[in-house]
């Protein structure tokens, strides 16, 4: 099964992915980001790497699909997910993909308020303020408005500690 946690920079996925993880016996976290890295490595530069988003590049949902049966029948068990998909034909075409492998996956979205969002890309203490980061909140506001909210079971962490959201996804597996 894979735990995919959803929502943009700043809702806390790549923190509560971890506290998930230690939450699920026989889980692993799988940063789909680092496959995204690794296309960026290829030199001379794939087509289009004029991007700053490598999920506009037609490898990288297929390979994170692949990836993750790979790793689920090496090693079985759970993934825990913690990616930002924001376009709606990628992520059905990712999740029709993982879907044709036989492979569950249960959506959340880490949701907070647009406000709480930005404070805490401002404020962030490791990757520091990101103009980056905070181009994708009228992005991941629309995906929310009009596609994504309702793919997906939405845990609203504006007032929670990853923790607490942590507690809430994996309450959410139980039932």
């Amino acid at each position: 099964m894979i735990v995919w946690l959803n929502g943009t920079h700043g809702a806390g996925k790549t923190t509560t992915s971890a506290l998930v993880q230690r939450l699920l016996p026989d889980s692993r976290v799988f940063d789909a980001e680092k496959v995204g890295e690794t296309l960026m490595d290829i030199t001379p530069a794939l087509p289009g790497a004029g991007t700053d988003n490598f999920q506009h590049w037609p490898p990288w949902r297929p390979l994170v699909v692949e990836t993750a049966r790979h790793v689920l029948d090496y090693a079985g068990g759970t993934l825990v997910m913690p990616m930002t998909v924001l376009v709606e034909r990628y992520w059905r075409e990712i999740d029709a993909g993982l879907a044709r492998r036989a492979i569950p996956v249960r959506h959340f979205v880490l949701h907070a308020d647009q406000d709480t969002l930005r404070r805490r890309i401002e404020n962030d203490t490791v990757l520091g303020p990101s103009s980056f980061r905070l181009a994708y909140l009228e992005p991941y506001a629309e995906a929310a408005r009009t596609w994504l909210h309702a793919e997906a079971e939405v845990v609203d962490t504006t007032h929670l500690t990853p923790a607490d959201a942590a507690l809430r996804v994996a309450a959410a597996l139980e039932d």
